[in-house]
């Protein structure tokens, strides 16, 4: 662990400076939040008395749950003591760069865009766009290839997820014909 500079006379300590420094604390945030939705939902989970057992359903999502909690509080302490986590001797990103909202953006739109065509157009349509959408927005300009890959997966996920795994997904309107 590195620590990071103290602020000199000529460098006053300002908020945005301060969450720049301390920017792992977000991680920290996440995994807490993460921590407990899952140990909300795992504790409102509906059991049958039959299902019970030495453990049942809600053992796991319990124990990651609290695991996360525990995780999101030392990394916390760890952070505001002045640990920083160090970069990948491989890594090749410039951090002196700006970030790449448009891409950002794009990705969650698309992600957006199939939770909410998921349903009414099925899993085959909707998981082509989205790997298409995903690979127009992560910079691939291929566009008689990429749909037609895009299409394939979507197909090749559906099959094995239903018909193999026995996890049911939505059809939609090519339920009858797949």
């Amino acid at each position: 662990m590195t620590t990071p500079k103290s602020p000199t006379a000529e460098e006053p300590t300002t908020p945005k400076s301060w969450l720049r420094e301390h920017s792992e604390l977000g991680v920290s945030v996440l995994l807490f939040a993460i921590g407990v939705l899952l140990l909300t939902d795992a504790l409102t989970m509906d059991v049958d008395i039959a299902q019970r057992g030495p453990v049942g359903p809600k053992t796991v999502p319990i124990v990651v749950g609290v695991g996360l909690l525990i995780i999101a509080a030392l990394l916390a302490v760890d952070v505001l003591r002045g640990g920083r986590g160090e970069a990948e001797g491989g890594e090749d990103v410039d951090l002196s760069e700006p970030s790449d909202w448009r891409t950002v953006l794009l990705l969650a739109g698309v992600f957006l865009g199939f939770a909410v065509l998921i349903g009414p157009i099925g899993f085959p349509v909707s998981g082509a766009l989205l790997f298409w959408g995903a690979a127009y927005a992560l910079g691939s300009r291929h566009y008689h290839r990429d749909p037609l890959i895009a299409a394939v997966l979507a197909l090749f996920t559906y099959y094995v997820f239903n018909n193999l795994l026995g996890v049911p997904l939505p059809g939609g309107p090519l339920m009858g014909v797949l």
